[in-house]
């Protein structure tokens, strides 16, 4: 049994978006984009010391996040000592904003 339509069909994109979304879920966090935000907008690098200093959250916590985002690429890490220095990957913009751009140009892409 179907159910009766309301409306003419309209086209349904069916792409593989895993890609995006795996990004995507990168970001899905406000402390997340706090830091990405803060690594787009320096020059050069941050010490995880000072997201600890600066953020509302315990050191494991920030070690989390900052995780995440070094597992989706956003970020790249360099240990000096006990202190881990962040900052943001040479092609993160350009992964998002090839990312963003497939969803609402209508084309299929995976950062």
């Amino acid at each position: 049994m179907s159910i009766q339509r309301c409306c003419p069909p309209k086209r349904v994109i069916r792409a593989d978006y895993s890609g995006e979304a795996a990004l995507f879920q990168a970001l899905a966090d406000e402390h997340r984009l706090a830091i990405l935000a803060s690594l787009a907008q320096t020059d050069g690098e941050i010490c995880v010391c000072d997201f600890t200093d600066q953020l509302p959250l315990n050191q494991p916590t920030v070690s989390h996040h900052l995780r995440i985002l070094h597992e989706s690429g956003l970020v790249t890490s360099a240990r000096r000592g006990t202190w881990v220095y962040y900052k943001l990957a040479p092609d993160a913009k350009r992964r998002l904003q090839q990312s963003l751009r497939g969803l609402f140009d209508g084309r299929a892409t995976v950062a």
